[in-house]
């Protein structure tokens, strides 16, 4: 990677780090900013988090968001700031619970309820970690886009090789090239693209905010489509994210994703995210509109 891309992707954490720093408007009323991506809409992922940084701020220090479940109403606008609605369900012992609804012209486009738990000791049972290659030897970013022999199309070398505050690197690339249908399941290493502050609700803001981005394509991959290509309209309707340990969102992980079904137009994605140790940290299921566009 050369230092004019290590810049650039340092500057899109920065950037990410600086719209998830909510501006407080009243006690439980909070504005975020987009960054200025040019894109049509708000990424899905950026309203998931920015919504729960605005729950985080209503709730003690010592409770970490174990759960959210969230709505997608409709398409954000990136021209205009966002302000964070949250109202306070319950403060009890162990857990503590919020509403947040997202708000832009005067109209719900986003909804979520979050929970919060102090740090307790119990049962534990986890997943092992699916057997692939590590990140090390993985291309990303611009290297998938110039790599010879991949043939990607366009659109999508481009949204690989656009500098972002998430690294990504997909384990197997095959999947965009040549459009045949393969089993719904795509593993790709993550993280962010710098170092983070040492803040461990920031950590789980911006796994957030990552855990939006592939994981509704993976219900096109049995049909050889994909969310880029230009014949299939695809959004997010719906997002649920639990965490079950501790997460370092600027160290790697392995976001393993399965696509159990479709109908519909929907798509219905899981996602397992594991820390480099094998350990799981966090699940995510959505289920998303992929309908074919008949124009």
């Amino acid at each position: 990677m050369s230092d004019a891309d290590t810049d650039a992707m340092t500057e899109a954490v920065a950037e990410l780090i600086a719209i998830l720093d909510l501006e407080r408007l009243e006690t439980d009323l909070f504005r975020g900013q987009n960054p200025k991506t040019g894109w049509r809409r708000v990424f899905g992922g950026q309203v998931v988090a920015q919504a729960l940084v605005a729950a985080t701020r209503t709730v003690p220090a010592d409770r970490l968001v174990h759960s959210l479940h969230a709505y997608f109403l409709l398409p954000g606008d990136p021209r205009i700031p966002i302000v964070y609605e949250v109202e306070r369900l319950r403060d009890g012992q162990s857990f503590t619970t919020r509403r947040v609804k997202a708000i832009q012209n005067g109209r719900a486009i986003f909804a979520t309820t979050v929970s919060f738990q102090i740090v307790e000791d119990g049962f534990t049972h986890l997943p092992t970690m699916p057997p692939v290659a590590g990140p090390e030897g993985l291309p990303g970013g611009r290297e998938i886009a110039a790599e010879a022999g991949l043939a990607l199309p366009e659109a999508i070398a481009a949204y690989f090789a656009r500098p972002r505050p998430i690294e990504l690197r997909p384990v197997d690339l095959r999947r965009y090239r040549g459009g045949e249908p393969r089993e719904p399941v795509f593993n790709v290493w993550l993280r962010a693209a710098a170092a983070l502050p040492d803040d461990p609700a920031l950590h789980r803001a911006v796994l957030a905010y990552a855990s939006d981005m592939t994981l509704l394509d993976v219900s096109l991959i049995p049909h050889g489509r994909s969310v880029f290509d230009p014949q299939v309209q695809a959004a997010s309707l719906d997002h649920a994210l639990w965490f079950h340990g501790p997460v370092k969102a600027d160290g790697w992980l392995l976001y393993a994703q399965d696509s159990p079904a479709a109908a519909g137009a929907r798509g219905f994605a899981r996602g397992q995210i594991f820390d480099r140790d094998g350990v799981l940290v966090a699940s995510v299921a959505q289920e998303g509109l992929i309908r074919p566009r008949l124009d």
